[in-house]
């Protein structure tokens, strides 16, 4: 049977943070909740989603995020990866947008 994936929504400095963890649990740090076993899309090449790439860059190579109860927005059991997401808190507005593509590329 395959590991429960979690999707995480937290906020960290002003922002809504969205990842996919395989581990939850509560820490030993009174206060705090374990987070890991991060998933991240992997990629070969070209960069397909920058938000990835960016989460990928500052917590690939966590082993466990401890993260204060108060900031845990949600926490949920879902069946397959999403897109994860970093969001303005106030505005809700994705704070990572991926480059405009032209739309009629040229051949």
């Amino acid at each position: 049977m395959a590991k429960p994936l979690y999707k995480v929504t937290f906020l960290n400095h002003g922002k809504v943070y969205e990842l996919y963890a395989r581990h939850i649990a509560g820490s030993s740090l009174w206060g705090f909740t374990e987070v890991g076993e991060l998933v991240f899309d992997v990629h070969e090449g070209l960069v397909v989603d920058p938000t990835e790439e960016r989460l990928r860059d500052e917590f690939g190579n966590t082993r466990k995020l401890h993260l204060p109860m108060q900031s845990i927005v949600r926490v949920e059991e879902v069946e397959r990866k999403g897109q994860s997401a970093i969001r303005d808190a106030a505005t809700g507005e994705k704070v990572v947008t991926p480059f405009p593509l032209p739309a009629n590329p040229k051949r």
